[in-house]
């Protein structure tokens, strides 16, 4: 009842094509019932004998039929219509509100929610709002009434007949209710099972090349099949139960009727009932017994749809661990300055990956921030950014505990270039474009030339509307990262971070990167999470990174003269060596 609510709740935004829906069924309803009375009056006309007046009733009825057909053709379709319009709406209103909602999640939610899951809650389980608004529901309704309404009728027309035919009810309440009880399991097991193969699938085609690469078919083959088969087994394990239960429905629907005739025909031999009245009963009989035979069948339905729509609603009720707090308020003009102070984090409680951290950045500053893989370099980014929230101290930006911001603001504030570059299956223009959506050509050109990759789009087929692919995958790798680079330069924010950008380019290409950075430097303050000396010299302070900890801090001349992780670099590197400092520990 409480999900009946909270699906009512929903749905108050369609009320209006509900209840025209549901106003047109019920006067189909009212049509269907009231047809078997006039063929019934028909029948009782003509087994009278024809007569002149008798032949004027005829054509009466002929009309009326055909009145009723005509309504109930434009009830028919405003019923299907407009439930469906509804129901359509619904499903787009409700998948936006859960992608909507999903946006909001800090990034340890996405942790352990493979993007195939998430696609399948968006997708799979918000279609099932549709199963219920423009069928089990109007159906349901239907079927009430007209279970009510011939009850009625029968128990009017003969009360012991009518009696009879209630007698199968008490058992298919009891089988719907043990069917029930038993085919939700296996219709909860169903919906995460899809989700989980839709989660292998984009897993495997995300990473096709390195299956191929690696001539892993066979084995990426395998977790599909597992896949498979625990989706297809929960699916059997329902049908099995269903291919039990419709027929059971159906034998138990067929006492009744096959006990209606027995005893009809008795009371028609003792002359209780005419031939009129026993059609018009047969006829009704079948009526009584639709909506119970496609009860079973919703029923069914039921089970699946609230499998999907409770995984709706889960989501939905979920609560995000990063949101505006009560209060927040946007933070403006800022110049640049961040400030840890006594920061340190954790995922989990067992292992920190922080731990008292305390730094000031001043406006137009550069910092790097170096130290082997796994010490909390890109942890540390993350939290100026608020994709998480320290476990203890507090981040602050020209003075402001952003926990108190609002995350557009702060968000806004801050761009971002990853190792990792993602673009979008777009244009050129339209991945640089992302970061501003109202800049003109003239700015976007001029952040490319900026990020040295003005060059290299006009000599592409098509220039900056030549598209990049999925994941950029027609670019080179340091093509993306200049592309991010323009991007974030377009973006004009007073903060910059750039995690790894020259990580995975070739000396040329990290030459021209290097160049657009330095292009940059003193105009924004700048993050760097570097293994290349070439980026970390540059820098007005560097932070030497073990363990979650910062262990040494200041410039490259500094550090270099000092005893430890910092030193060894750069006499390493010194010697010619191409060593990164995330190779020495």
């Amino acid at each position: 009842m409480k999900l009946l609510a909270r699906l009512a709740r929903e749905a108050s935004s369609k009320k209006w094509l509900l209840i025209i829906s549901m106003f047109s069924t019920l006067a189909l309803t009212f049509v269907n019932m009231y047809q078997p009375r006039v063929l019934s009056d028909f029948i009782e006309l003509v087994g009278g004998g024809i007569t002149e007046a008798s032949f004027t009733m005829i054509w009466r009825f002929t009309f009326i039929l055909l009145g009723l057909y005509l309504v109930k053709v434009l009830f028919r379709y405003l019923s299907n219509y407009m439930a469906h319009k509804a129901a359509w709406e619904l499903v787009q209103s409700i998948g936006q509100k859960v992608y909507n909602k999903i946006q909001t999640f800090s990034m340890s939610y996405f942790h352990d929610k493979p993007t195939g899951e998430l696609t399948s809650r968006i997708i799979n389980d918000v279609s099932k709002f549709e199963l219920l608004y423009a069928h089990l529901i109007p159906e349901m309704v239907t079927n009430i009434i007209y279970f009510v309404g011939v009850s009625i009728i029968l128990f009017t027309m003969n009360a012991k007949l009518a009696l009879l035919t209630c007698l199968p009810l008490p058992f298919l309440a009891y089988a719907s209710w043990f069917f029930a009880k038993k085919v939700r399991p296996s219709f909860r097991l169903r919906s995460r099972a899809e989700a989980q193969l839709l989660a292998q699938l984009q897993d495997n085609f995300s990473g096709m090349q390195e299956i191929q690469a690696f001539v892993q078919q066979e084995k990426a083959s395998e977790k599909v099949s597992s896949r498979y088969d625990v989706f297809t087994t929960s699916m059997l394990n329902a049908l099995n139960l269903s291919a039990i239960f419709h027929p059971s429905v159906e034998f138990l629907v067929n006492l009744g009727s096959i006990a209606v005739v027995a005893f009809g025909g008795f009371l028609a031999f003792r002359g209780e009932l005419s031939v009129s009245d026993i059609v018009a009963f047969m006829l009704y009989i079948n009526l009584f017994y639709t909506p119970v035979t496609n009860a079973a069948q919703l029923l069914e339905n039921a089970q699946q749809c609230i499998a999907g729509v409770e995984r709706v609603v889960e989501v939905l009720d979920t609560q995000s661990e990063i949101e505006d707090l009560p209060g927040a308020k946007p933070i403006e003009n800022v110049k640049g300055k961040v400030e840890f102070s006594d920061v340190s984090f954790s995922y989990t409680e067992e292992k920190p990956v922080l731990s008292d951290i305390d730094f000031t950045i001043e406006p137009g500053q550069m910092v790097a921030l170096v130290g082997p893989t796994g010490v909390g370099k890109t942890t540390l980014v993350q939290l100026i950014a608020r994709f998480y929230d320290p476990v203890k101290g507090k981040v602050m930006i020209d003075g402001q505990d952003i926990k108190y911001a609002t995350l557009e603001s702060l968000r806004s504030s801050i761009s971002y270039v990853l190792q990792d570059t993602f673009l979008f299956n777009g244009t050129v223009y339209e991945n640089i474009a992302y970061a501003n959506n109202q800049a003109t050509m003239e700015e976007i050109i001029e952040a490319a030339k900026a990020a040295r990759i003005h060059d290299d789009i006009l000599s592409m087929p098509m220039g900056y509307d030549t598209p990049v692919g999925e994941r950029g995958t027609k670019l080179s790798g340091g093509q993306k990262q200049r592309i991010a680079i323009a991007r974030a330069i377009l973006r004009n924010s007073p903060i910059l971070i750039l995690d790894e950008a020259t990580a995975s380019v070739d000396t040329e290409t990290e030459k021209h990167i290097q160049d657009a950075i330095n292009n940059l430097a003193g105009t924004r303050t700048i993050f760097a999470i570097a293994h290349r000396l070439s980026t970390v010299k540059r820098a007005d302070v560097i932070f030497v990174f073990e363990e979650g900890r910062i262990i040494q801090r200041g410039t490259h001349e500094e550090l270099s003269q000092q005893e430890g992780l910092y030193k060894r670099l750069c006499t390493v590197q010194g010697e010619g060596t191409p060593l990164n400092i995330g190779d020495i520990g």
